[in-house]
């Protein structure tokens, strides 16, 4: 997989610091997505991983804030929802959320469930801030950016389970699992954007 430019640590900032190179840009606008995972904490992971979508920022910001459909983006999430609709949060570009998933990778398999905070920036970035869950932490972030005439989409996640997985099987279980879910992501949102 290719590098992702200079990006030498996945603090939720520095992603910004620099965009693309000429060769990874190809790859993206050619379908790839790039992906480089580091250890997180003790014992957890990062990952940031870049796709390109063929969409309009908003026609993926309606599909990436309608957080029901992310079983479909994610085959391993079992459950999404919106838990809190209270109008003071939404006008305060805040949602709570709660998601499921069921992971088996090699001999490990695990059933996780997270309660998160969303913090939402029209049609830029979404914020996912860790309220509960199985985790002893948590962090994402989605940033969308215009790219040709379509969004190239930016995608950080740090987490420490709280059950015990080996760091490397943790690495590799993300870099594994992240292309093929931002894969779906596009396919699904794509199809949506076909039929609407």
């Amino acid at each position: 997989m290719l590098p992702l430019s200079a990006t030498s640590s996945l603090n939720m900032a520095d992603k910004h610091a620099t965009a693309p190179l000429a060769s990874e840009r190809r790859a993206l606008l050619n379908g790839k997505v790039l992906t480089q995972a580091h250890p997180h904490a003790s014992g957890g992971a990062a990952v940031i991983a870049r796709i390109y979508l063929p969409l309009t920022r908003s026609r993926v910001w309606q599909g990436l804030t309608d957080y029901s459909c992310w079983v479909h983006y994610f085959p391993a999430l079992t459950h999404s929802q919106v838990i809190d609709r209270s109008t003071s949060l939404a006008r305060r570009g805040k949602r709570r959320l709660y998601q499921a998933a069921g992971y088996a990778f090699l001999c490990f398999s695990a059933r996780v469930e997270v309660y998160l905070t969303a913090i939402e920036t029209l049609h830029r970035r979404i914020q996912f801030h860790f309220e509960r869950g199985n985790f002893n932490d948590f962090a994402a972030e989605l940033t969308l950016d215009d790219c040709e005439s379509g969004t190239l989409l930016t995608y950080i996640v740090k987490a420490t389970p709280t059950i015990p997985v080996p760091s490397p099987v943790l690495l590799q279980g993300m870099e594994m699992v992240f292309p093929d879910n931002l894969r779906c992501m596009r396919q699904v949102l794509c199809d949506r954007a076909r039929h609407a």
